[in-house]
């Protein structure tokens, strides 16, 4: 049923729990060990930021960018424009399940770095730059900031005419669990809190997903993944994994997040994942609303959410390795064994509509502490 990691943690040995934050508490930005970070919240309510770290820093954009190829293929075609089913296809698999193929299609189509140069005029972005001449093929390499995010965004909500606008973010509130190149994209933005959420997500550099509702697109030229990672090429960091969270989070769009982070080389995505959920979790976000539940570490690889607590149900997903979930209640069912342990306990997944074995719960014993019974 499971592939297990060659290190999984012993059952009694695992990662305590981490409540649920309280929304009331006053908050401040927790950047994990290790972790380079960038963050911009605004809240359109107020027009102020409610946090700001080195929103100038310059990061590879990575899938981020599609936001910029979307708008920038978009420009001009009037209020009464009708997308070709064609684009209407593509355009929905870069913003929804951030398409690689997609993405290179309008990038090579468009101009490939005249795409940032129109885009950076006409938003009028300080930070934003094409990828450098050494890479000019591989849109992920574009440089963009926390702060040129939270103008994207803006540009977005307020001045693009209202049919792009409304189906722009349409996309983006439609984000898939699993994008094309079989990468867990709900993580971030779109873990920290309750719908409604839209949200465009960036990944580079990671060797493996391990999202199984998806086919595999990596590797297409000029992609965020599967582009080379060449030391020195610029000054913007190729080399670094890097994960990007940003949208928008509340009733009306209320908050712009921006969070844009690199992690030292080597990181598996479970680990960055888990990362920047602990740092989005940390944000004051007005409007946001935080699911009900503890979170928990996880070990193992392939570990499958089932629809019901039995091996025999359908699989939903498989979480990417080591990742932190939030439990929001247990239930015995089916009795598994993966040696030396043995446990007829299941955690529900509220984010993920399903259940996983309680074995897979960094957590001591075979019920999960302070976590009720479904």
């Amino acid at each position: 049923m499971l592939a297990l990691a060659a290190t999984a943690l012993c059952l009694g040995g695992g990662v305590a729990p981490t409540a649920s934050a309280d929304p009331a508490r006053a908050r401040s930005v927790e950047v994990p060990a290790g972790v380079t970070a960038a963050v911009a919240v605004f809240d359109r309510q107020t027009g102020t930021f409610t946090e700001q770290l080195d929103t100038t820093r310059q990061f590879r954009a990575a899938s981020v960018v599609k936001l910029l190829i979307a708008l920038d293929h978009l420009w001009n075609r009037g209020p009464s424009y009708d997308i070709p089913s064609a684009d209407r296809t593509r355009l929905d698999a870069m913003l929804r399940s951030s398409d690689d193929d997609a993405a290179t299609h309008y990038w090579v189509h468009n101009g490939q770095g005249a795409v940032i140069d129109r885009m950076v005029a006409r938003l009028g972005l300080t930070d934003t730059a094409k990828p450098p001449a050494t890479h000019p093929g591989y849109w992920g390499y574009t440089a963009l900031t926390a702060a040129d995010t939270v103008r994207i965004y803006r540009y977005l909500l307020d001045d693009a005419p209202a049919a792009v606008r409304d189906y722009v973010m349409g996309n983006l509130r439609q984000s898939t669990r699993c994008g094309t190149d079989g990468f867990d994209q709900h993580f971030g933005v779109a873990g920290a809190f309750d719908r409604p959420w839209a949200v465009k997500q960036g990944w580079s550099g990671f060797a493996s997903g391990d999202c199984t509702a998806s086919a595999s697109a990596a590797g297409a030229t000029g992609s965020a993944t599967g582009a080379p990672r060449t030391e020195g090429a610029a000054a913007v960091d190729l080399v670094r994994e890097a994960l990007h969270t940003t949208g928008t989070v509340g009733a009306g769009d209320r908050s712009i997040v921006a969070v844009l982070t690199l992690h030292p080389d080597g990181t598996p995505y479970g680990k960055a994942f888990t990362d920047v959920g602990r740092l989005v979790r940390s944000l004051d976000v007005p409007g946001g609303t935080r699911p009900a539940g503890t979170w928990f570490g996880t070990w193992g690889s392939g570990v499958r959410v089932r629809a019901l607590p039995t091996t025999a149900s359908d699989t939903l997903t498989t979480l990417p390795a080591g990742v932190e979930v939030l439990v929001r209640c247990q239930k015995r069912g089916q009795e598994v064994s993966v040696p030396p342990y043995t446990n007829d306990w299941w955690a529900y997944l509220p984010q993920y509509g399903g259940y996983v074995t309680n074995i897979h719960i960094s957590s001591p014993g075979n019920q999960l502490p302070s976590v009720p019974a479904c």
